[in-house]
């Protein structure tokens, strides 16, 4: 498998794009595969990533051979329950606080009290940290304005992996991610958890050997060749 990694164009340069958004982006997943050659391609997409991934599938559905989401960090705004509107109302008002109170309350919120992100790598920050706040609100108000198109997606036939932690807050990953939502727009969709996992733990970085394995199935699925 040839893998070839991309950085959201949110954090590309010191400071979000002007006038960023989803389609963004969609743009910016098409001209990399464009630019590498790939006529059809598996994509993998984790947290705001994984809302880009979805984003792209249901923009370019005959771009991709599979589509695997790891605890999307958003998966559409229509039919929210009850549960899922309190939770992106709570986001809103995360999202209005000054940078550093917002990342502490973006944080806290993401994860029940007994999986706390684990401590950063020794060293100086990635450079992309600094635009860490204002691209957390820059992705909160795309999600807002952003209509997703679930019958497109419900045309996509492919192979589609959902994983998630099992220690994750199983609210925002109802909110978020929707899995069950997906479950009934994919035609072919499947779900792994990783127990000792969570979101700011998440499988590609604590179980890379296992989580890799899932990405095999999800290829083979989408047939020998692909």
């Amino acid at each position: 498998m040839d893998a070839h990694p991309k950085e959201l164009e949110l954090y590309a340069g010191s400071e979000p794009p002007t006038a960023w958004g989803l389609q963004t982006e969609i743009e910016g997943i098409r001209r990399f595969a464009d630019e590498a050659g790939f006529e059809r391609f598996h994509l993998v997409g984790y947290s705001g990533g994984g809302a880009c991934a979805l984003a792209f599938c249901a923009a370019h559905p005959d771009r991709l051979l599979s589509l695997a989401l790891n605890e999307p960090a958003w998966a559409g705004n229509e039919d929210r329950s009850e549960e899922e509107r309190a939770y992106w109302r709570r986001m809103d008002e995360i999202m209005s606080l000054p940078s550093e109170e917002m990342m502490a309350a973006f944080f806290a919120s993401d994860e029940p009290a007994a999986s706390q992100p684990p401590a950063p790598p020794p060293g100086p920050p990635s450079p992309w940290m600094a635009s860490r706040p204002a691209g957390l609100k820059a992705m909160h108000a795309a999600f807002k304005s952003y209509r997703l198109d679930m019958e497109r997606l419900h045309r996509f036939d492919r192979p589609v992996l959902f994983t998630v932690g099992g220690r994750s807050d199983p609210v925002e990953v109802r909110a978020e991610g929707r899995p069950d939502l997906l479950a009934r727009v994919f035609p072919d969709f499947s779900m792994d958890t990783f127990e000792e996992r969570h979101h700011f733990d998440p499988p590609h970085r604590g179980e890379p050997e296992r989580y890799a394995e899932s990405l095999r199935k999800l290829w083979d699925r989408a047939g020998v060749g692909s």
